[in-house]
């Protein structure tokens, strides 16, 4: 949320009443004045505190992996941001992901989509989940982006904050996102070692063309490049910068709002500009691949990049989890 300075100074009114909003709403939750719906199954929240991506989507198909590994029926509740009829890129993508082995709830009443549910599972993954106070959760998994440090970020409208930093104290967990990106990321982690704190790394599992079902390419199946990278993400520089660490050569690079809806006119005009550059191939997002849907690249192959989550001590971080889960359980 690159806004230039005399906006930001033009909205920050604006971001000063927010962040009182904010405040007023968490203070009448914690006073009891509002109160939180609880589903009878555990409901084990990710969240950030920022707009734009931190990693959740991954973050909550790395959680889904282990918890299925374990045996666990599972739902994933979310509100299926900027999406329509029950679903959205996101979905699509963890849907894709999981290959039907879990189930969803998709909508803005996340309490109601899991009451649906509730008999069928053993446990709810809650989609950014961090600022839906209504539906309690019994474990809140606070992500933050190594890369882009907060302490002079502003509160919405004039910064990419939807809450102040004070409300990291909400968190049973923090996640340290984009790891390899900060070196000081390591001792963050050793300097908060009073709190549950971990890191994740991002991590290159491979290659599929888009519109050719689930088979997983090597690098060396989709040719050398140079390639022409666009996506319509949260933080999209994030992407780019992934790929030169990954050594994909770069040709171009475009940015599209997040959860752009493309249409033919942008395929075109994506593919004049390779054909301009002497690309070979395009690269983009799973997340992007669900809103180029039925459009046509006839001249160069569409390359969606596979990532994973790579999580410093999994075993210790799923030990923490399960740690609450089991104090919120003793204590109900």
């Amino acid at each position: 949320m690159n806004l230039p300075p005399w906006l930001r100074l033009l909205l920050w009114p604006l971001s000063v009443l927010y962040g009182d909003l904010t405040r007023l709403r968490v203070w009448l939750y914690e006073k009891g004045y509002l109160q939180p719906k609880r589903l009878t199954r555990p409901v084990v929240s990710v969240g950030n505190l920022t707009v734009g991506g931190t990693g959740k989507t991954p973050m909550v198909i790395w959680l889904a992996e282990k918890f299925l590994a374990e045996g666990k029926r599972l739902a994933i509740l979310s509100r299926g941001y900027k999406g329509s009829s029950g679903t959205s890129d996101e979905i699509e993508l963890m849907k894709f992901r999981l290959q039907n082995r879990a189930l969803f709830g998709v909508g803005p009443d996340r309490y109601a989509q899991g009451k649906q549910l509730e008999s069928a599972v053993d446990l709810f993954l809650l989609d950014d989940g961090f600022q839906h106070l209504p539906l309690a959760r019994d474990v809140n998994i606070l992500l933050l982006d190594a890369s882009q440090p907060l302490n002079r970020q502003l509160l919405l409208p004039a910064g990419p904050l939807r809450e102040p930093l004070s409300a990291m104290q909400r968190a049973d967990i923090l996640v340290l996102t984009r790891a390899e990106t900060s070196p000081q990321t390591q001792a963050a982690v050793a300097i908060l070692q009073n709190f549950p704190v971990f890191s994740a790394s991002t991590r290159l599992l491979g290659f599929r063309r888009l519109g050719a079902g689930i088979q997983t390419l090597a690098a060396a199946e989709i040719g050398a490049g140079p390639f022409y990278a666009f996506c319509g993400i949260g933080n999209p520089r994030a992407f780019f910068q992934d790929l030169k660490n990954w050594n994909l050569p770069l040709a171009l690079a475009s940015e599209f709002p997040d959860h752009h809806r493309y249409d033919q006119r942008d395929a075109d005009e994506l593919q004049a500009a390779a054909r301009a550059a002497g690309v070979k191939a395009f690269l983009t997002t799973e997340k992007d691949a669900q809103n180029l849907a039925g459009l046509a690249f006839n001249e160069f192959p569409v390359f969606l990049v596979i990532i994973d989550l790579e999580i410093s001590q999994q075993d210790a971080f799923l030990a923490a989890i399960h740690s609450a889960l089991d104090a919120r359980s003793a204590a109900a």
